[in-house]
This record gives C-alpha cells, structure tokens and sequence, in this order.
C-alpha cells in the first residue's frame, strides 16, 4: 500500500471512531439488511478528483478564449461526470443481504460461509465485497439472487461473531465510490482444537473382559456336545442326523465399549489443556463408534453416542469458560 493510501486508512480508522453515526460503526443487525438512501455514502475516487481539476482547467481555458465548443464539451463531459455518481448510488440502492450460513470448524481452521445477496428489480454490475481483508467481486442480474462463498480465519474455540462488511461499488465510470458498512448479527461456532497426543482415557486393565462373549440365552451356532453341557442346549433333532450329539452354544453380545470422560479425572493441567485432552478423547470415542459420557464441572452428558451427542459435547466443552 502507498503512503497515501496507509494514511487515508488511518483516516477511515479515526472517522470511525470518531463518528460512528456517520461511518455506521453501530451494533449487529439482524437478517435480512436492505440498503437504502440513509445508509449508502459517496466520495469521489482519485481519478475522480483528478478528473475534476481537468475540467476546471477545461472550463478557465474555455471561458478566456470565448470558445463555446470547448465549453460545451465541458459541460457534456461534467454532466457525465454527476451522472455516473447517481449510477453508483443507483447500484446499490435496494441490495439486501438475506442470509448467512456457516459451518462448524475447528479453531485454527478456516470457516467456510455463504453469504446470499437479493439484487432487488435492477441489475447490479460491478459489486465488491470486503470481509476481514478479503475482497469479492461479483455481478447480479435483475430478481436473480446470487450465493458467495469465502473462507474466514479462526483463532479461539466459542463463538466467533460476524466482521463488518463492506459492500461497495465504482460503476460506471470510476469516479465516485459508493459504499455501506453491513454489520450482520450472525455468530459461527468454533470447536476447540484437539491435543496432538496424550494418554487413553481409562486403563486398559478397566477392559481385559470387554470384547468376551458372556453365557446367555440366544443360540449363536452349534458344536460338538462336550461333557458337562446341559441337557436342555442339546438339539434334539438336528443330532438325530447325524452319528453325534449337537449342542446349542448360547451367548450373548459382549457389552459396548463406553467410556466415561471426566474434567475432574485430570489433574494438574489448566483449563485449555484439560479442554484440548476432552475434546481429542471425544473425537476418538465418536469415529471408533464408542459410547461415552462427559463430565464438565458445571453439566453431565450421560453416556450416549452419534453426531447429536458429539455436537453437544464439542459445542459444551467450546463455551466451557
């Protein structure tokens, strides 16, 4: 950036701060946001200001040497000039922003969004959108809505609230720009970031029967009698055809791994490292199909599993202060 754009940044920066009526540095609104008159500003461009000394200069010129064609290209090119300004303000006049929708990320991740823009009953040609440093450029045909897609940086775990939008516009000819700060209550939620590595979050010792089939009452399949089965497993029928007894082996499903994850379990660490460990054993738990159960200091997730128990534990263990 040249030093005469960093110093009209700064320029921006105090207004804001100084004027925040004027420059629209209020609180969120909600969805959807229609620009209208009161809220669409207009300054002239570089070129613009540049293009109005020319014809200063054009018009001293014309009026010394008495020369009626040359004012009159003036006044033509002047008219042009004011005409272009009603044309950016016509082009945004009447633009709503009508929806945000977002993903749930990690923090540290960029958060996918899609922003849909209603263009109203006239065509809008030549819009850009700026967002937390990122620029869009798009076109909208008349009554035709249109969907952007950007990604936003995270850097926190909770909720992560919406930056102020700038959508603005230089059409036709370049000489004014017309703009309007948008400010949508719209908030993403962001999951904590897991812990690289750590330890399981039980013994294994907790488990040496875990996977064992246990003695029950539905027959799995059958076996050779051996000495000492009873009398009631013997099918019958099946063995009278063949030369040696068949006995029904009866088990049971052996029960489902659960496990219990707990805050007060661990000992030693700080909040955001007991909230990193959690939310890596949840992680673990939920992609190997296991059933677990949470214990926060200020709520408990009884033992459960799926993507509902999993939303509700990460987005817990994200607001987890």
């Amino acid at each position: 950036m040249t030093p005469l754009g960093r110093a009209w940044s700064a320029v921006l920066r105090r207004a804001e701060r100084r004027l925040p009526s004027l420059t629209r540095l209020r609180s969120p609104e909600a969805l959807p946001i229609a620009l209208h008159r009161r809220r669409i500003y207009i300054v002239p461009t570089g070129f613009g200001l540049g293009f109005t000394v020319l014809l200063a200069v054009m018009v001293l010129g014309a009026l010394n040497y008495s020369n009626n064609s040359a004012l009159l290209l003036t006044c033509l090119v002047g008219a042009a000039g004011a005409g272009s300004m009603l044309v950016a303000f016509r082009t945004l006049d009447g633009v709503a922003l009508t929806a945000i929708r977002a993903q749930t990320v990690v923090a540290g991740e960029d958060v996918p969004l899609t922003i849909d823009i209603a263009p109203g009953r006239r065509t809008r040609s030549s819009l850009q959108m700026d967002v937390a440093g990122r620029r869009l450029a798009f076109a909208v045909a008349a009554g035709v809505p249109i969907t952007l897609e950007l990604a936003l940086p995270t850097e926190q775990r909770g909720y992560m609230a919406m930056p102020r939008m700038r959508l603005f516009t230089t059409w036709p000819l370049g000489m004014f720009r017309a703009w309007s700060w948008l400010h949508p209550d719209h908030k993403v939620l962001v999951y904590p970031r897991a812990e690289g590595f750590g330890p399981p979050p039980r013994e294994p010792s907790l488990d040496d029967d875990r996977g064992r089939p246990h003695p029950g009452d539905e027959p799995t399949a059958l076996r050779m009698y051996r000495p000492g089965d009873p009398r009631r497993q013997i099918a019958w029928k099946l063995s009278a055809r063949h030369e040696f007894l068949l006995v029904k082996d009866m088990e049971q499903p052996a029960p489902e791994a659960e496990w219990r994850l707990s805050w007060q379990a661990m000992h030693g660490m700080d909040n955001e490292s007991r909230i990193a460990r959690l939310a890596r054993w949840v992680n673990e738990a939920h992609l190997a199909g296991h059933r677990w159960s949470l214990a926060l200091p200020d709520r408990l997730f009884d033992v459960a599993q799926g993507d509902e128990h999993f939303h509700r534990c990460m987005t817990a263990l994200a607001l987890q202060p």
